[in-house]
């Protein structure tokens, strides 16, 4: 299906044109025509499947058809780092509509404060929010959502999985209360099902399947003890200049500047990406990224989703994920938009159960390569083997053993993703 079957204006029309849209993904196919007729939706799908653009579209195009004063749609995301890439997606389709939009997120400098004020007190047209820092702009009593039309909450499911439930309720009661609902999430789980209940208002449903990686990602995994990773990473990246953009996931941010330096020193340009760096700081290291200024981005979850980057060759899991899906997460990173790519696991003897539980989710058995020559050899892959607690220090917490040891999840992500859609009324 093509964008012009949808009658949007030309200034809408033309902002695609200036983007390189032209075909509809499966999900902007069966959204859009929903979203225009003003209904409620509950759609199912995973970041990377066009998700934004098919809620953002119908709302550019009726404030680009209608016009606007005041607050037209609020957009509630889990993360920053989503936020500001929504943001963006704003800022390019929205180019020749006229239509505001501000980011609302913590971490900034105090100007920033004060441009989000500014922003929620006259009322741009599109505000793009995590639940903490919008709350936070909520009890100080100056923020004006009376010509709220539209509510869109993007991956519902990370939302409630990082303890939001009642942050977005009480932001709900803010809003009024006659206004067009729409509910993005990768799974729905019975908290998303009866949060839509209290919220939604007859929605129909869209499912674009279920949780596997594309058939256009290579995988491939290794079987290593712990002390043999940073020297199979190295194998792994030696001579690869001709990789513009490798991503490397880390479940320990103790891991990710050691990394990084052992990159350095084999001449690789190279940055880490944490969540103790300031914003601004993720910022710029994203931005070098993105820019291909820096060839190896190592980072911990914290950006396996909110980044939307074409042409990332290589995803490797230094780490097998906790979750089966963060994985299927983490590897959508390559293959975007429909080009191939590599994903490569370090499973250790203490990752090979949780590995397996990867395999059942995705319904095949990745092949597991013989270590390089000279490596010696790694162990044999035994799922029936659970992960081993780190030993308690004496002052009761735990301290690595050499082993990976159980580490605190910034985000967690459940991605769905084969292209299936349907309507079906009334859920």
């Amino acid at each position: 299906m093509n964008f012009k079957d949808f009658d949007f204006t030309n200034e809408v029309m033309d902002g695609l044109s200036s983007m390189g849209f032209e075909k509809c993904t499966p999900v902007q196919e069966f959204a859009i025509p929903v979203i225009m007729e003003g209904k409620d939706l509950i759609a199912c799908a995973q970041t990377g499947t066009g998700k934004t653009a098919a809620y953002l579209l119908p709302v550019l195009n009726n404030i680009s058809k209608e016009g606007h004063t005041g607050m037209h749609t609020l957009i509630i995301a889990p993360t920053r780092e989503l936020v500001l890439q929504i943001d963006q997606q704003i800022e390019g389709f929205s180019y020749f509509t006229g239509a505001s939009s501000l980011a609302v997120y913590g971490g900034g400098v105090g100007a920033a404060f004060d441009q989000q004020k500014s922003a929620l007190v006259q009322g741009a047209d599109i505000i793009v929010a995590t639940p903490g820092r919008l709350l936070s702009h909520i009890n100080m009593k100056y923020s004006d959502f009376s010509t709220i039309q539209t509510l869109i909450l993007d991956e519902a499911d990370r939302m409630l999985d990082m303890g939001f439930f009642d942050d977005i309720m009480r932001i709900v009661g803010e809003l009024p209360v006659n206004r067009q609902t729409l509910l993005f999430s990768a799974t729905m789980p019975p908290k998303i099902r009866q949060m839509a209940g209290m919220i939604l208002r007859n929605p129909e449903q869209i499912n674009i399947a279920i949780s596997k990686p594309a058939e256009n990602i290579i995988q491939a995994a290794y079987m290593v003890y712990e002390g043999q990773k940073v020297q199979l990473l190295k194998e792994l990246l030696k001579g690869k200049t001709d990789y513009k953009s490798v991503l490397i996931f880390t479940s320990r941010k103790a891991n990710v500047n050691g990394l990084v330096r052992e990159l350095r020193r084999m001449g690789f340009s190279a940055d880490g990406m944490l969540s103790d760096l300031e914003q601004n700081e993720r910022e710029e290291v994203m931005l070098r990224f993105r820019n291909r200024q820096t060839q190896i981005l190592v980072a911990t979850d914290i950006v396996s989703r909110g980044i939307d980057i074409d042409s990332i060759d290589l995803v490797m899991n230094y780490d097998v994920p906790r979750d089966p899906e963060d994985y299927v997460h983490r590897i959508g990173r390559t293959a975007r938009a429909s080009q191939s790519g590599v994903a490569i696991t370090l499973i250790s003897d203490n990752d090979m159960h949780d590995f397996k539980k990867i395999e059942e989710l995705i319904e095949r058995d990745i092949i597991k390569i013989p270590l390089p020559a000279g490596m010696g050899i790694g162990p044999e892959y035994n799922p029936s083997i659970r992960r081993k607690s780190a030993p308690r220090s004496s002052s009761g917490g735990r301290r690595d053993s050499g082993n990976r040891a159980p580490a605190k999840k910034e985000f967690r992500h459940r991605d769905r993703g084969n292209h299936q859609g349907h309507r079906k009324q009334g859920e």
